[in-house]
């Protein structure tokens, strides 16, 4: 009877439940509906699937192999945790739409054919945006507003593919599509879990709008939007090699803006953009390592990323501000909190016995055997940026750094919000020094080894000068200076010249608007007043007619009438 649920089902039932549930009972149902769903999921077997039938068309909302029972344990895995974290709120909003957004997520990686993944898709960018507007800021509406925005664009972009494969081709199935023959459907729908993957240029949702969700929001939102993108890539697009390219630029490119971001929770979402960057790059080399180190780097960053999340969710619960220029010298007042951000930095940074470090080093050594050099040199200098900005930055400027404010008021996170914490570091050591476990889960059988020399040293090196850099670049005064600031990134291109032209497109309208009004009025008094000089009291039609002249212009109106009949015969 439990194989015959659907594997989202208990999400779903526990949003449900918690839209009706008092406060407290909400809470409980949010921890327990992931802990039945995680068991649900381990009972499943490969192969298993659940069809039905709608408008004639053959649906298959649930499939079951590998790859998908690993992200269907890692997202359960994940909303348990983000259940914990956010045990002590309150707010009916966040609690149903933080279980509606992991259903929904959960229902993408079991969808069989792409209809049901597109109800999914969209399921998810309708529940998510709630996380950022619980936060009830004026920043965080208007961030919340540009983040559904390119959601929406995202599920329009994927339909519009799904529809066209359909017609060309007669199928549905979720498998692999690939874009070397060319065909347009393949391109839209690369195109629409592009924008869901924050790639180069649709990237800013992500950076602009996880900052300005909920302490605990901000949590729900890294495990899973950009990770169900890296599932699809990873199912209809192996071996892509434009992939490749794109995923280097992701690795790449993020590491400047983060350097010179102020808000650490900005900061980490840079970080995550940088990490997909690897993901993608292991799906485009598309061999069975590559394949398998950019799902296993997935799992790992919904850990190590959602730890980082928390710390900088509990520097925010507990001071109201992630600011880098407003923080420092939390270590004393919140000493668990900077342990596990500690840890989360190490793991994100790949260091030896973290869990970044055995999942990273496999999409490094798939490029290495492809003659991707290049590539592994940018995914090189990658490792050293995200060791600079989020394995350094971060916890420097929040916890050790000199206080810029006084922390007199400041205490430790809430125990919730610790266990949280607690539980994303331990699982972070624990696939680190026993990766076997996570390798375990992959799609394909591994024998790949992440403890050897080569690695260890190359990796060892790698983070010992990038951490003498920064030591330097601080020594010197050469680092840049933490402003209180925003930086616009790509989203400049609407936020300022084109609000300037909605403004002057707004206001051109309005005149226009304005003159067609007067014209209107003055066409209309001027009717008005020739209705008034026939029909008014004293208009001409309204006077007392003699019956005689009634009668002679019935007459003439009669001749005129018979003469018209006899000249149409």
């Amino acid at each position: 009877m439990l194989v015959e649920w659907p594997p989202f089902g208990f999400l779903l039932a526990g949003a449900v439940l918690a839209l009706v549930l008092p406060g407290r009972a909400a809470a409980i149902v949010s921890i327990v509906a992931p802990v039945l769903g995680f068991v649900h999921v381990a009972v499943l077997t490969e192969g298993t699937e659940w069809t039905i039938r709608l408008l004639g068309l053959e649906l298959v909302p649930g499939r079951v192999d590998r790859l998908s029972l690993l992200f269907g344990y890692l997202f359960h895995l994940a909303a348990f945790l983000g259940a914990v974290y956010s045990w002590h709120v309150r707010d009916r909003v966040q609690q149903v739409a933080a279980l509606g957004y992991a259903a929904s997520a959960v229902g993408v990686v079991f969808a069989g054919d792409m209809l049901s993944l597109f109800v999914a898709w969209e399921l998810m960018a309708v529940t998510s945006v709630f996380l950022i507007w619980a936060r009830r800021t004026r920043a965080s509406i208007g961030a919340g507003l540009r983040y559904v925005l390119l959601q929406g664009l995202s599920g329009l972009v994927l339909l519009a593919g799904v529809l066209m494969r359909n017609a060309e081709t007669g199928t549905l199935a979720v498998g692999p599509i690939g874009i070397e023959d060319g065909e347009v459907f393949a391109w839209l729908i690369l195109a629409g879990v592009g924008i869901k993957a924050a790639f180069p240029g649709a990237h800013v949702w992500l950076t602009d709008g996880y900052p300005n969700a909920t302490p605990t929001g901000a949590v729900w939102l890294s495990a899973f939007t950009t990770k169900v993108a890296v599932y699809v890539l990873a199912r209809c697009y192996p071996g892509t090699e434009l992939l490749v390219v794109v995923g280097a630029v992701m690795a790449a490119f993020p590491i400047f803006y983060a350097v010179i971001e102020n808000d650490l929770r900005r900061v980490l979402g840079y970080s995550m953009i940088n990490q997909i960057g690897f993901m993608v790059v292991g799906v485009g080399i598309g061999t069975e390592l590559a394949v398998n180190g950019a799902v296993a780097h997935a799992f790992n960053d919904v850990l190590f990323k959602g730890l980082l999340f928390m710390s900088m969710g509990a520097v925010l619960h507990v001071t109201g501000r992630t600011g880098g220029a407003s923080l420092g010298g939390l270590a004393r007042k919140m000493p668990f909190t900077a342990a596990c951000c500690v840890v989360g930095a190490a793991s994100i940074s790949a260091f030896p016995l973290f869990s970044g470090f055995v999942s990273k080093s496999m999409v490094m050594a798939a490029a290495l055997e492809e003659h991707h050099e290049v590539v592994w040199l940018v995914l090189l200098f990658a490792s050293a940026g995200v060791f600079h900005h989020a394995g350094i930055k971060i916890p420097y400027f929040a916890f050790f750094a000199p206080a810029r404010v006084s922390t007199d008021h400041v205490r430790e996170a809430p125990w919730n919000m610790r266990w949280a914490m607690g539980l994303a570091a331990f699982l972070c050591i624990t696939f680190g020094v026993r990766p076997g476990y996570l390798y375990a889960l992959l799609p394909f059988p591994t024998a790949f080894t992440a403890y050897d020399a080569t690695h260890v040293l190359a990796q060892t090196q790698l983070l010992c000068f990038s951490a003498l850099a920064f030591a330097w670049l601080r020594w010197t005064g050469l680092y840049p200076a933490e402003v209180p600031s925003t930086n616009l990134d790509v989203d400049w291109l609407w936020r300022v010249p084109g609000l300037r032209g909605w403004r002057l497109a707004g206001t051109s309208v309005e005149r226009v608007a304005g003159k067609i009004r007067g014209g209107s009025r003055n066409a209309l008094g001027a009717i008005l007043r020739g209705l008034t000089r026939s029909h008014g009291p004293h208009g001409v039609l309204a006077r007392t007619w003699p019956t005689a002249s009634v009668m002679v212009w019935v007459a003439v109106l009669l001749s005129g009438y018979l003469l018209l009949y006899f000249a149409r015969i």
